[in-house]
């Protein structure tokens, strides 16, 4: 009677076991990050940088950088953002304590964008863009360039001619 509760047993377990299959060791892909736009994505102290993407028009004379900036900290941050290995084409953008900003979104809109004049980069490469505040390490990271040909990024194209900087 014994042998026929363990061999109940024994199949049972074997049984589990075999229709579990791959699935019980394997890793799980959800729980693996990755970008799930179009943009990249990283980190600097307790600023995020989220769907980093740069937007060019036709001349390619002008870069507009379209990302979301996470601010989990309790003080507001001011993020240097710098094109390329130019420190001259620096710009500043300043996230208050818990705030989610949008740079880019409207580039009509005199405050909110950051533009790269004089771009290098070519529709369908990475451009290098480097994010720093205070004195935290910054990140540097290989943003995508899109162009306005597609309808979802037209409206995102960056102004021809830049305003004269004050």
């Amino acid at each position: 009677m014994k042998a026929r509760v363990a061999a109940s047993v024994v199949l049972a377990l074997s049984v589990a076991l075999g229709t579990a299959g791959c699935g019980l060791v394997a890793p799980q892909a959800t729980t693996k990050h990755y970008d799930a736009s179009d943009g990249v994505s990283g980190s600097v102290g307790s600023i995020d940088v989220r769907n980093a993407i740069v937007v060019t028009g036709d001349d390619d004379s002008v870069g507009s950088l379209v990302v979301t900036l996470v601010n989990t900290d309790s003080k507001s941050h001011r993020v240097a953002v710098t094109a390329g290995d130019d420190s001259s084409s620096r710009a500043y953008v300043t996230v208050e304590p818990g705030q989610v900003k949008q740079v880019g979104s409207d580039p009509e809109s005199e405050t909110g964008n950051v533009f790269f004049p004089e771009f290098s980069g070519k529709p369908g490469g990475l451009f290098p863009v480097y994010f720093q505040y205070g004195d935290n390490t910054g990140v540097q990271l290989k943003v995508p360039v899109l162009s306005g040909g597609l309808p979802e990024y037209s409206s995102l194209v960056p102004p021809s001619i830049l305003p004269a900087a004050p």
